[in-house]
Protein backbone atom coordinates (compact mmCIF):
# COMPACT_ATOMS: atom_id res chain seq x y z
CA UNK A 1 0.00 0.00 0.00
CA UNK A 2 1.85 3.70 -0.81
CA UNK A 3 1.88 6.21 1.73
CA UNK A 4 -0.53 8.14 0.65
CA UNK A 5 -3.12 5.43 0.95
CA UNK A 6 -2.38 4.55 3.91
CA UNK A 7 -2.22 8.37 5.69
CA UNK A 8 -6.35 8.64 3.88
CA UNK A 9 -8.95 9.52 6.43
CA UNK A 10 -12.03 7.67 5.07
CA UNK A 11 -13.96 9.42 7.72
CA UNK A 12 -13.73 12.65 6.68
CA UNK A 13 -15.74 15.21 4.60
CA UNK A 14 -12.81 16.10 2.05
CA UNK A 15 -12.20 12.20 1.64
CA UNK A 16 -16.08 11.67 1.00
CA UNK A 17 -16.60 14.31 -1.47
CA UNK A 18 -13.35 13.44 -3.61
CA UNK A 19 -14.16 10.03 -3.67
CA UNK A 20 -17.94 10.63 -4.37
CA UNK A 21 -16.53 12.81 -7.32
CA UNK A 22 -14.59 10.19 -8.77
CA UNK A 23 -17.21 7.69 -7.90
CA UNK A 24 -20.61 8.91 -8.86
CA UNK A 25 -22.25 5.80 -9.64
CA UNK A 26 -21.21 4.69 -5.79
CA UNK A 27 -22.83 7.93 -4.40
CA UNK A 28 -26.54 6.23 -3.91
CA UNK A 29 -25.38 2.97 -3.03
CA UNK A 30 -23.44 4.62 0.19
CA UNK A 31 -26.15 6.65 1.09
CA UNK A 32 -28.34 3.24 1.49
CA UNK A 33 -25.79 1.74 3.29
CA UNK A 34 -25.57 5.04 5.51
CA UNK A 35 -29.44 5.26 5.85
CA UNK A 36 -29.92 1.51 6.77
CA UNK A 37 -26.73 0.94 9.30
CA UNK A 38 -27.94 4.49 11.18
CA UNK A 39 -31.27 2.76 11.90
CA UNK A 40 -29.40 -0.43 12.99
CA UNK A 41 -27.04 1.64 15.20
CA UNK A 42 -29.81 2.61 16.69
CA UNK A 43 -31.41 -0.73 17.29
CA UNK A 44 -28.35 -1.99 18.37
CA UNK A 45 -25.86 0.50 20.97
CA UNK A 46 -23.77 -2.95 21.54
CA UNK A 47 -21.03 -3.19 18.78
CA UNK A 48 -21.82 -7.18 18.49
CA UNK A 49 -25.69 -7.15 18.36
CA UNK A 50 -25.25 -4.33 15.69
CA UNK A 51 -22.84 -5.82 13.40
CA UNK A 52 -24.34 -9.29 13.43
CA UNK A 53 -27.71 -7.10 12.17
CA UNK A 54 -25.68 -6.10 9.54
CA UNK A 55 -24.32 -9.54 8.47
CA UNK A 56 -28.11 -10.74 8.34
CA UNK A 57 -28.86 -8.18 6.37
CA UNK A 58 -26.24 -8.27 3.91
CA UNK A 59 -26.00 -12.25 4.27
CA UNK A 60 -29.89 -12.00 3.24
CA UNK A 61 -28.87 -10.53 -0.66
CA UNK A 62 -25.59 -12.75 -0.92
CA UNK A 63 -23.37 -14.63 1.85
CA UNK A 64 -20.11 -13.88 -0.25
CA UNK A 65 -20.69 -10.48 -0.39
CA UNK A 66 -21.43 -10.54 3.25
CA UNK A 67 -17.53 -11.59 3.83
CA UNK A 68 -16.16 -8.83 1.55
CA UNK A 69 -16.16 -10.83 -2.03
CA UNK A 70 -17.82 -8.76 -5.15
CA UNK A 71 -18.31 -12.25 -6.93
CA UNK A 72 -17.36 -15.81 -6.94
CA UNK A 73 -14.11 -15.74 -8.47
CA UNK A 74 -12.73 -13.13 -5.65
CA UNK A 75 -14.43 -15.24 -2.94
CA UNK A 76 -11.98 -18.35 -4.35
CA UNK A 77 -9.04 -16.14 -4.78
CA UNK A 78 -9.26 -14.71 -1.65
CA UNK A 79 -9.79 -17.69 0.45
CA UNK A 80 -6.83 -19.24 -1.39
CA UNK A 81 -4.96 -16.17 -0.35
CA UNK A 82 -5.05 -16.94 3.32
CA UNK A 83 -4.33 -20.76 2.64
CA UNK A 84 -1.80 -20.70 0.96
CA UNK A 85 -0.18 -17.81 3.16
CA UNK A 86 -0.71 -19.96 6.30
CA UNK A 87 0.37 -22.95 4.77
CA UNK A 88 3.42 -21.78 3.97
CA UNK A 89 3.41 -19.62 7.26
CA UNK A 90 3.38 -22.84 9.66
CA UNK A 91 0.12 -24.37 8.94
CA UNK A 92 0.37 -28.19 9.25
CA UNK A 93 -2.46 -31.26 9.41
CA UNK A 94 -1.97 -32.24 12.43
CA UNK A 95 -2.38 -28.75 14.12
CA UNK A 96 -5.95 -27.78 15.93
CA UNK A 97 -6.84 -24.36 14.50
CA UNK A 98 -9.47 -21.92 15.52
CA UNK A 99 -10.99 -19.76 12.77
CA UNK A 100 -12.59 -16.25 14.41
CA UNK A 101 -15.09 -15.28 11.99
CA UNK A 102 -15.15 -18.25 9.99
CA UNK A 103 -17.90 -16.58 7.65
CA UNK A 104 -19.01 -18.81 5.28
CA UNK A 105 -15.76 -20.57 4.96
CA UNK A 106 -14.17 -18.21 2.29
CA UNK A 107 -11.02 -19.72 3.37
CA UNK A 108 -12.36 -22.32 5.82
CA UNK A 109 -13.67 -24.92 3.12
CA UNK A 110 -9.71 -25.25 2.85
CA UNK A 111 -8.59 -25.40 6.15
CA UNK A 112 -10.66 -28.23 6.87
CA UNK A 113 -9.76 -30.20 4.07
CA UNK A 114 -6.18 -29.89 4.87
CA UNK A 115 -6.82 -30.37 8.45
CA UNK A 116 -6.72 -34.08 10.46
CA UNK A 117 -9.91 -34.85 11.23
CA UNK A 118 -11.91 -32.80 13.85
CA UNK A 119 -9.29 -30.23 14.03
CA UNK A 120 -10.77 -26.86 12.58
CA UNK A 121 -13.13 -24.91 14.99
CA UNK A 122 -14.94 -21.83 13.08
CA UNK A 123 -16.52 -19.49 15.36
CA UNK A 124 -18.66 -16.17 14.06
CA UNK A 125 -20.81 -13.95 15.20
CA UNK A 126 -23.66 -14.82 12.63
CA UNK A 127 -26.03 -17.37 12.86
CA UNK A 128 -26.93 -16.48 8.88
CA UNK A 129 -23.66 -16.66 7.97
CA UNK A 130 -22.77 -20.19 9.51
CA UNK A 131 -26.02 -21.20 7.74
CA UNK A 132 -24.27 -20.26 4.61
CA UNK A 133 -21.01 -22.00 5.66
CA UNK A 134 -23.01 -25.66 6.32
CA UNK A 135 -24.16 -24.79 2.62
CA UNK A 136 -19.92 -24.59 1.95
CA UNK A 137 -19.15 -27.54 3.78
CA UNK A 138 -21.76 -29.75 1.62
CA UNK A 139 -20.65 -28.20 -1.46
CA UNK A 140 -17.08 -29.40 -0.85
CA UNK A 141 -18.57 -32.53 0.67
CA UNK A 142 -16.31 -31.99 3.74
CA UNK A 143 -18.94 -33.49 6.11
CA UNK A 144 -16.37 -36.16 7.34
CA UNK A 145 -13.84 -34.17 8.32
CA UNK A 146 -16.60 -33.37 10.99
CA UNK A 147 -15.30 -29.48 11.88
CA UNK A 148 -16.93 -27.28 14.56
CA UNK A 149 -19.04 -24.62 13.40
CA UNK A 150 -20.30 -22.65 16.46
CA UNK A 151 -22.08 -18.78 16.82
CA UNK A 152 -20.17 -17.04 19.53
CA UNK A 153 -21.30 -13.45 21.45
CA UNK A 154 -17.57 -12.22 21.97
CA UNK A 155 -13.98 -13.40 21.95
CA UNK A 156 -13.63 -14.02 25.57
CA UNK A 157 -13.38 -18.11 24.32
CA UNK A 158 -14.45 -18.92 27.87
CA UNK A 159 -16.23 -22.47 26.37
CA UNK A 160 -12.92 -23.63 24.51
CA UNK A 161 -10.08 -25.71 26.60
CA UNK A 162 -6.33 -24.19 27.69
CA UNK A 163 -3.66 -24.78 25.35
CA UNK A 164 -5.85 -26.54 22.92
CA UNK A 165 -5.05 -24.58 19.78
CA UNK A 166 -1.94 -24.38 17.78
CA UNK A 167 -3.28 -21.83 15.34
CA UNK A 168 -5.60 -19.43 15.80
CA UNK A 169 -6.56 -16.64 12.83
CA UNK A 170 -9.09 -13.93 12.54
CA UNK A 171 -9.25 -12.81 8.77
CA UNK A 172 -10.91 -9.48 8.13
CA UNK A 173 -12.48 -9.34 11.85
CA UNK A 174 -10.44 -6.59 13.36
CA UNK A 175 -11.00 -4.56 10.47
CA UNK A 176 -14.71 -4.53 11.51
CA UNK A 177 -13.95 -3.99 15.71
CA UNK A 178 -13.32 -1.43 17.86
CA UNK A 179 -10.57 -1.05 20.01
CA UNK A 180 -12.29 -3.02 22.70
CA UNK A 181 -13.15 -6.08 21.01
CA UNK A 182 -9.55 -6.50 20.14
CA UNK A 183 -8.20 -5.96 23.52
CA UNK A 184 -10.80 -8.54 24.77
CA UNK A 185 -9.30 -11.20 22.05
CA UNK A 186 -6.28 -10.23 23.41
CA UNK A 187 -7.09 -10.96 27.29
CA UNK A 188 -7.82 -14.58 26.78
CA UNK A 189 -6.15 -15.91 23.56
CA UNK A 190 -3.03 -16.66 25.35
CA UNK A 191 -5.17 -18.69 27.17
CA UNK A 192 -6.01 -20.94 24.66
CA UNK A 193 -2.94 -21.29 22.38
CA UNK A 194 -0.66 -24.30 22.86
CA UNK A 195 2.86 -24.18 23.50
CA UNK A 196 4.35 -22.49 20.34
CA UNK A 197 1.21 -22.01 18.34
CA UNK A 198 0.59 -18.67 16.89
CA UNK A 199 -2.50 -16.24 16.47
CA UNK A 200 -2.68 -14.36 12.81
CA UNK A 201 -4.66 -11.30 12.00
CA UNK A 202 -5.45 -8.92 9.36
CA UNK A 203 -6.41 -5.20 10.05
CA UNK A 204 -7.15 -1.95 8.05
CA UNK A 205 -3.46 -0.02 8.53
CA UNK A 206 -3.57 3.44 8.70
CA UNK A 207 -0.39 5.78 8.88
CA UNK A 208 -2.34 8.69 9.95
CA UNK A 209 -4.78 9.44 12.09
CA UNK A 210 -7.15 6.34 13.53
CA UNK A 211 -10.78 6.32 12.31
CA UNK A 212 -13.60 4.32 11.56
CA UNK A 213 -16.18 4.27 8.98
CA UNK A 214 -20.24 3.67 9.60
CA UNK A 215 -19.20 1.70 12.75
CA UNK A 216 -18.30 -0.95 10.07
CA UNK A 217 -14.56 -0.17 8.90
CA UNK A 218 -11.93 0.38 11.40
CA UNK A 219 -8.85 1.78 10.78
CA UNK A 220 -5.09 1.04 13.34
CA UNK A 221 -1.80 2.38 13.35
CA UNK A 222 0.21 -0.83 13.55
CA UNK A 223 2.17 0.68 16.84
CA UNK A 224 -1.63 0.71 18.63
CA UNK A 225 -1.79 -3.15 17.70
CA UNK A 226 1.34 -4.24 18.74
CA UNK A 227 1.80 -2.23 21.81
CA UNK A 228 -1.87 -3.45 22.56
CA UNK A 229 -0.45 -7.48 22.42
CA UNK A 230 2.44 -6.66 24.46
CA UNK A 231 0.23 -5.23 27.37
CA UNK A 232 -1.14 -8.62 27.73
CA UNK A 233 2.17 -10.43 27.72
CA UNK A 234 1.99 -11.52 24.44
CA UNK A 235 4.48 -11.19 21.57
CA UNK A 236 3.30 -9.35 18.50
CA UNK A 237 5.30 -8.72 14.88
CA UNK A 238 4.10 -6.90 11.57
CA UNK A 239 4.14 -9.56 9.12
CA UNK A 240 5.19 -7.69 5.90
CA UNK A 241 5.68 -10.31 3.40
CA UNK A 242 1.80 -10.58 3.55
CA UNK A 243 1.93 -6.92 1.74
CA UNK A 244 2.74 -8.22 -1.47
CA UNK A 245 -0.65 -10.20 -1.89
CA UNK A 246 -3.20 -8.39 -3.46
CA UNK A 247 -5.29 -7.57 -0.34
CA UNK A 248 -5.57 -4.47 0.62
CA UNK A 249 -5.64 -5.19 4.80
CA UNK A 250 -1.76 -6.07 6.49
CA UNK A 251 -1.52 -8.82 9.43
CA UNK A 252 0.51 -9.09 12.50
CA UNK A 253 1.31 -12.53 14.33
CA UNK A 254 1.02 -12.91 17.60
CA UNK A 255 2.95 -15.16 19.91
CA UNK A 256 2.44 -16.64 23.67
CA UNK A 257 5.75 -16.31 25.31
CA UNK A 258 3.99 -18.19 28.09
Amino acid sequence: MSAKTLLKNRSSLTHKVRYAVSNPARIAPYLRRTARDSWLRLKHPDHVAYYRAVMASDAGRSPEAAVGSRSHERWLALGEMQFTYLTEHGLRPGMRMLDIGCGNLRAGWRFIAHLDTGNYYGIDISPDILIAAKKTLATYELQDKVPHLTITQDLTFDFLPDRHFDVVHAHSVFSHSPLSVIDECFRHVGRILAPGGFFDFTFDRTEGAEHQVLREDFYYRTETLLALARKHGLEARFMADWETRPHGQSKIRVTNPA
